[in-house]
């Protein structure tokens, strides 16, 4: 798929954002306490789509163990919960992004020396082994997991949420669409070797990509982790998470800004539909399978190049228009000139 730039004038971009979130700052006054856990699932996995669309759709760079980052930031919030060390909530999640950015940045050196498809095994290889570490060590709890404080306020958790969310969006546009940091990560993408001769450190700045896409599912997850109260391997570890991950970004439009969260509120939103419809069903993976491919074979940008094409559909509608209506006369005064012959 291409990957488009986001474009536009960054006051506008950061002024919709602004008013999106305000106006889901309203939503806990107008609807059931579902639709808001609803609307904080959405958020939770708009930004961690993002983190995916970071090192894929910018930095060039397929991870198939993005879910690793996730856990480490759960897990971190969790075990810093815990009665014997009770940490504050808040303090946690500083923790859980810098461990993450370390993890990122000690497998990134020599792993993003990789390309491709190696790249993508050494990082699925990374999330099985966090896994299997958090199996078996007594701090995570091992397959039995871990608990962390109840608190029964599904608006806290909405706010905090969408605001984590909200900030991941606009920093990783401030970031990779109007910044210098953002022009070196796409010319890396791009060019690795034209980048280096321009003098870029592509290493270190495909480590910092990396780190950047680690630090957002982290501060994510260990909002999670606080949100469900419980988790396990199996819960935030899974690899159905980097799955899904993989598909609202392709099916809202990789390497866009935007596209995660079009994507995983489309994804999301059909999903818990069709679980309070039917259930748990597989019938979900089929729909979505279908989806992808209608996604790539007829909107190869994704969901969000739909209103590009929308205004080209009309800039053409407007122009043919303007045609017919200079033909229009010249056909009248012609017809006009063979009558009176």
């Amino acid at each position: 798929m291409s990957r488009p730039a986001s474009g536009g004038n960054p006051w506008v971009n950061l002024g919709v954002l602004a008013l999106i979130v305000a106006a889901l700052c309203l939503l806990p006054m107008m609807t059931s306490p579902y639709y808001v856990r609803v609307a904080t699932g959405v958020a939770m996995w708009a930004g961690i789509a993002l983190s995916w669309n970071v090192i894929c759709g910018y930095a060039g760079y397929i991870s198939f163990g993005h879910v690793a980052f996730f856990g480490i930031g759960a897990y971190t919030t969790a075990i810093l919960m815990q009665p014997d060390v009770d940490w504050n909530f808040w303090a946690t999640l500083p923790v859980a992004a810098v461990i993450a950015a370390a993890v990122a940045a000690l497998v990134g050196w020599p792993a993003l020396r990789l390309k491709g498809a190696y790249f993508a095994i050494a990082t699925w290889a990374l999330a099985e082994a966090v896994r299997e570490l958090a199996t078996v060590v007594d701090i995570t709890g091992g397959s039995g997991g871990l608990k962390t404080p109840i608190r029964l306020d599904d608006n806290f958790f909405f706010y905090t949420m969408v605001g984590a969310a909200a900030i991941a969006y606009a920093l990783c546009y401030l970031l990779l669409e109007r910044s210098r940091f953002g022009f070196r990560v796409k010319a890396v993408r791009d060019n690795e070797v034209a980048a280096r001769a321009q003098g870029i450190n592509t290493t270190l700045v495909k480590i910092e990509a990396f780190a950047l896409s680690a630090v957002i599912p982290a501060i994510l997850g260990g909002i999670n982790a606080y949100w469900i109260t419980f988790i396990n391997p199996a819960s935030v570890l899974n690899t159905i998470i980097t799955d899904q991950l993989v598909v609202m970004v392709l099916v809202g439009g990789l390497g866009h800004i935007w596209g995660p969260a079009l994507g995983a509120t489309a994804l999301f939103l059909l999903q818990e539909q069709l679980r309070v419809s039917y259930g748990e069903t597989t019938a979900y993976i089929v729909i979505v399978g279908v989806l992808v491919m209608l996604v790539v074979l007829f909107l190869p940008d994704g969901l969000v190049s739909l209103g590009r094409r929308a205004r080209r559909m009309r800039l053409v509608r407007q122009l043919l228009g303007r045609a017919r209506d200079d033909v229009a006369p010249r056909k009248t005064d012609a017809q006009t000139e063979e009558v009176s012959r």
